[in-house]
C-alpha cells in the first residue's frame, strides 16, 4: 500500500510540474517551429495596412548618409496595424530612429519590424501571434516626428535587412 500511495504521490507531482511547464514548453516547441518553418516568398505576405497603396521606398535617402531599410505605408494617424506573419513577440518599445517599435520573430527566424507609431496595443515580450494580430496603430513617432502618420516596415535575417516590398502582396 504505502508503495501505491508513494507512486501517486510521484504522479501527482510530475503533472502538476508539467501543468506548471507547460507556458514554456509550448513557446519552445513554437520557438522551433518558426525558426525551421520557410520564409515568405515573394508576393506571398499580406499588406500591414490593408487597403493601403505599397510604394517601393527601399534604399532611398536618409538623414546621416543612412539608406531606407524597409518602405514607408501612408495612411491615417491611427490606423491598425496588422501583423504579416504569426510569430513571437520579441520587442514593445522606443528606439531612437522608430520611435514607438514592434518586432515580431517570424518563420524562418526572420525579423519583421514596424516602427513609428502612435500606441501599442496590450503586447507582451515573448507573447505568441498570429498573421492579422494588430500589433500597434499608425503615427509618426521617433526621427519621423512631423511628418506625415505612416508605418515603416521592415525585415531582417541574419545577414541585415531585406526588402520587404518584394514579400507583400500588392492591392
Amino acid at each position: 500500500m504505502r508503495r501505491f500511495l508513494g507512486f501517486i504521490v510521484f504522479l501527482a507531482l510530475l503533472v502538476g510540474a508539467l501543468y506548471l511547464l507547460w507556458p514554456q514548453i509550448r513557446n519552445a516547441q513554437r520557438y522551433s517551429a518558426l525558426l525551421s518553418a520557410p520564409t515568405p516568398t515573394a508576393n506571398s505576405l499580406p499588406n500591414p495596412l490593408p487597403g493601403q497603396n505599397l510604394t517601393d521606398t527601399w534604399g532611398a535617402a536618409r538623414s546621416q548618409g543612412r539608406s531606407h531599410e524597409g518602405i514607408d505605408i501612408f495612411a491615417k494617424r491611427n490606423t491598425p496595424i496588422r501583423a504579416t506573419t504569426r510569430g513571437i513577440v520579441l520587442n514593445v518599445g522606443p528606439n531612437g530612429l522608430g520611435g514607438r517599435t514592434v518586432m515580431i520573430l517570424g518563420p524562418g527566424g526572420q525579423r519583421h519590424y514596424y516602427a513609428h507609431m502612435e500606441k501599442y496595443p496590450d503586447l507582451k515580450r515573448g507573447e505568441w501571434i498570429e498573421a492579422g494580430t494588430v500589433v500597434g496603430y499608425v503615427g509618426d513617432s521617433g526621427n519621423a516626428k512631423g511628418t506625415p502618420p505612416h508605418l515603416h516596415y521592415g525585415i531582417y535575417t541574419g545577414g541585415g535587412a531585406i526588402n520587404p516590398y518584394l514579400f507583400l502582396k500588392k492591392n
